[in-house]
């Protein structure tokens, strides 16, 4: 075990033995950035929120991107992107060993065209929807797949009529839920799975007809856990509902510090530490990972059946041997590349499908061996990438992800700045690039409907009519925020991507738990909450 000080800021963190053995199977060097360095700086690759008007590059027509009017950029609607109207190999060139790589890469970034939405081609009225597949008349749903009348959601699948949910899987005429399961006709829940006809409840399941409950199971008609009559229950819904949603809200974030808080969510799981782990195996300081992950460190949103991967984000499905890398499915035996859609042995490419065997590339579909988008035959492949390699080995790029300097996005247009937010002036000092927010940027969202300002913001917003009709059909008012401070308010009240060293407060074992110790909640370890809930 080496420790070694993160040359970005300071901080002293551990390689262990395992560590050492993952990076020699990579053929990649020991990183010289702490973890939290590392995924920052991949965040920093990532805009998902931020939606502006412009034109296509290639038609001129107006569409709706990622990438602002002013970025120097080429960016093409993504049915252009996708056909065979244009070539990335038409911008391939030769590696010139007397300059660094990134500085090459990033050339060829602003020379090749970029989607502008990053959809798939699978989703249906979908126009303003980012990162999403297989979708039907969602709006401002983001990561969002399988789904269908979404808005205002992120990571929400498989799921119908949900007005602002944030990772719930299988709900239906729910608003406001969070990490929600097969849920029906609710609002306000976090840690819910199987409830109906319930509202403002953390952590319940089976429940129906609850509200302001925590903990229950296989209950019905209580309130702050407690039972009630059926009318006592109208009479309390109508109040949640229509008149006084915020003063209950905040009345029971109040009560809930009183009862216990399992310490983390990791259902049938084995030797995992993080949060939100479903169905996986030796995952250390991992979030948000399911469906048969296994074998991965440092890794956020990943699994489906992912396996041996390291400093990986939005990563996974049915993929192996990865290290730092971002949005990436089916993939095998690569490293460093962001928005990698299928392939293998590719290290350093950016914004590619089904690419084998490929280095420094951004555009391409289905080649192999190519370098700098120049196609290359399998011999003279295989015999100028070793001394790209070395030559990056003496530039002191080889093993880093790409430098955040060139990234397509501002950094507070990432969601690196939610992460870890930081100042105008820290962000330019490092010489990253920053984006001023112009007031007209909001008219992307805008579509016909009612015009309302925002009670946190003061800037105006839309209700449009098809989110109207959901408010109603679940019962709940409209929102007095826009959707931005919505999402940004959803996002600060989740527990951050990070672990601390706590105890149990009923037995006093040691745990790992991303609720920090300043927090006030009470923490339990499984055990104990098991017996206290069931």
């Amino acid at each position: 075990m080496d420790q070694k000080n993160c040359r970005n800021c300071q901080k002293i963190f551990v390689i262990t033995d395992d560590d050492k053995n993952f990076y020699g199977r990579m053929r990649v060097p020991s990183p010289t950035l702490c973890p939290d360095c590392r995924a920052q700086r991949r965040w920093a690759f990532r805009n998902q929120y931020n939606l502006y008007h412009r034109k296509c590059d290639f038609s001129g027509k107006e569409i709706i991107s990622l990438y602002s009017q002013d970025k120097p950029y080429k960016i093409y609607d993504e049915e252009i992107w996708w056909s065979d109207k244009w070539n990335a190999l038409d911008y391939g060139r030769d590696f010139d060993f007397s300059r660094p790589f990134f500085e090459q890469f990033n050339e060829l970034l602003l020379a090749v065209p970029r989607r502008s939405m990053n959809q798939d081609g699978t989703n249906e009225n979908c126009k303003y929807i980012t990162f999403g597949m297989a979708n039907k008349n969602c709006y401002l749903a983001f990561a969002c797949f399988y789904s269908e009348d979404v808005y205002y959601s992120t990571g929400t699948s498989f799921s119908k009529d949900c007005l602002d949910s944030f990772r719930c899987t299988e709900c239906q005429l729910v608003y406001e839920c969070s990490n929600s399961h097969k849920c029906y006709q609710c609002a306000y829940l976090n840690d819910c799975s199987e409830c109906l006809d319930s509202y403002l409840l953390t952590d319940c399941k089976n429940c129906k007809s609850c509200i302001a409950c925590k903990n229950l199971r296989n209950k019905e008609f209580h309130i702050y856990n407690k039972p009630a009559s059926k009318e006592e229950f109208e009479a309390f819904k109508m109040k949640l509902l229509e008149e006084e949603t915020d003063k209950y809200i905040k009345e029971f974030n109040e009560w809930e510090l009183k009862l216990p808080t399992i310490f983390a969510h990791i259902q049938n799981s084995e030797n995992c530490t993080g949060n939100y782990i479903e169905n996986a195996h030796n995952c250390y300081y991992c979030f948000d990972v399911l469906m048969g992950a296994q074998d991965l460190k440092y890794c956020f949103n990943a699994g489906w059946k992912g396996k041996d991967m390291m400093d990986c984000h939005m990563a996974g499905k049915e993929s192996d041997l990865l290290y730092e890398m971002h949005a990436t499915t089916n993939a095998h035996n690569s490293a460093f590349c962001s928005l990698f859609r299928g392939g293998s042995d590719c290290y350093y490419c950016d914004n590619t499908s089904s690419t084998n065997n490929c280095f420094g590339c951004t555009g391409l579909v289905h080649k192999d061996y190519c370098i700098l988008n120049k196609q290359y035959s399998k011999e003279d492949y295989l015999k100028l990438l070793p001394r790209i390699i070395e030559h990056m080995q003496k530039t002191g790029e080889w093993g880093e992800f790409f430098p955040a300097e060139i990234s397509p996005f501002a950094y507070n247009e990432t969601m690196a700045n939610d992460y870890y937010e930081m100042p105008k002036e820290e962000v330019l000092a490092k010489g990253w690039k920053w984006k001023e927010k112009e007031s007209k940027e909001r008219e992307v969202a805008n579509a016909n409907g009612e015009l309302l300002t925002c009670k946190t913001c003061q800037k105006p917003y839309k209700i449009i009519s098809q989110e109207e009709i959901l408010y109603q059909k679940i019962g709940v008012n409209k929102p007095k925020e826009c959707y931005e401070c919505r999402l940004k308010r959803r996002f600060n009240a989740r527990n951050p991507y990070k672990l601390w060293e706590r105890q149990c407060a009923k037995c006093g074992s040691p745990l790992f738990t991303s609720y920090s110790p300043e927090r006030k909640d009470i923490i339990y370890c499984e055990k104990c909450y098991l017996a206290e809930v069931y």
